[in-house]
């Protein structure tokens, strides 16, 4: 009987075979990456830009476009079209150096004290205040408009009192409202501005002869310029409002009211105010354009011009 004979030791088997590297891709060059790189960009840049457009086409298919206001206001111009807001012209009393029949119109003493109202100044301010309140002129609300000049604030205060109107309704007017400067004129007697008014009656640039000591020498064309300046604002600023104009003295106001109802300058002084007068005007009260009258206003003896 014959005997097998297993052998448990392991069979040697052959070492596995050594792996072998695998190639790698190759590494683009750097001009290619950039380019990628651009093309990617561009490409999300469209994306983000079509998809803006396509959100506001469609917010604006639904949102109405609202036509732009058919009273939007431009510079205002003289003679008006149309005044938007009610006024009242306001002359202040009389002043201390006009009760002593002096002209002060130097810009440098108009908050002095001795620049405020006299006492018959003052009497004739609370007359003009109750003409306001007997014309309605703040039965709803007002604003009142005064020069920075002593006397124009005062007479404002005075206004605002009597027609139970709150200080802060009252807007003081730092430099359109000035009194006229009558130059070399300041400090004479105040009958001699006659001989201004003569010069006015000619033309509306003539000005006073100058002086040195910081009192301007406004013709009429300046002062024109001013009010209309105050205007633009007023028109501006409101809308539909009843607005108190308190000036220091009568010929911002009747270069005004010569402008608003499209009179000649040189004929300002037909509509001069006396101390306290109060005068109304409102778009009624504004004729249609017509011809200046500068046109046909003619002046034959100089200065004697009616």
């Amino acid at each position: 009987m014959e005997t097998t004979t297993i052998s448990t030791s392991k069979a040697k088997l052959p070492p596995p075979p050594h792996p072998q590297p695998q190639p790698q891709p190759p590494i683009p060059s750097l001009s290619s990456q950039i380019s990628s790189i651009s093309i990617n960009r561009r490409h999300l840049l469209t994306s983000l830009s079509l998809s803006t457009t396509t959100y506001f086409s469609l917010l604006s298919s639904q949102i109405p476009i609202l036509p732009p206001p058919v009273d939007a206001r431009g510079l205002f111009q003289m003679p008006p079209f149309r005044l938007i807001n009610r006024y009242f012209l306001v002359r202040a009393g009389e002043s201390q150096y006009e009760g002593l029949g002096v002209i002060n119109t130097n810009p440098v003493a108009k908050t002095s004290v001795d620049n405020g109202l006299s006492e018959n100044g003052k009497r004739q301010t609370v007359r003009a205040a109750l003409e306001l309140k007997k014309m309605g002129a703040c039965e709803g609300s007002c604003w009142i408009w005064p020069s920075i000049t002593q006397r124009a604030y005062q007479a404002a205060e005075i206004i605002a009192s009597v027609n139970r109107i709150d200080r802060s309704h009252i807007v003081p007017e730092y430099s359109f409202l000035d009194a006229r400067g009558l130059g070399a004129y300041e400090g004479k007697a105040l009958e001699s501005v006659s001989e201004v008014y003569a010069s006015d009656g000619v033309s509306p640039n003539i000005k006073p002869p100058p002086i040195d000591d910081g009192t301007p020498n406004e013709s009429v064309g300046d002062v024109f310029v001013r009010v209309t300046q105050l205007m633009s604002v007023l028109e501006t600023q409101y809308s539909g409002d009843t607005v108190i104009i308190v000036s220091p003295d009568s010929d911002n106001l009747s270069v005004l009211q010569a402008g608003l109802v499209g009179l000649d300058l040189r004929r300002h002084r037909d509509l001069s105010f006396s101390p306290g007068e109060v005068r109304y005007v409102d778009a009624s009260s504004i004729p249609e354009y017509k011809k200046p009258t500068s046109n046909v206003y003619k002046c034959y003896n100089p200065p004697n011009c009616r």
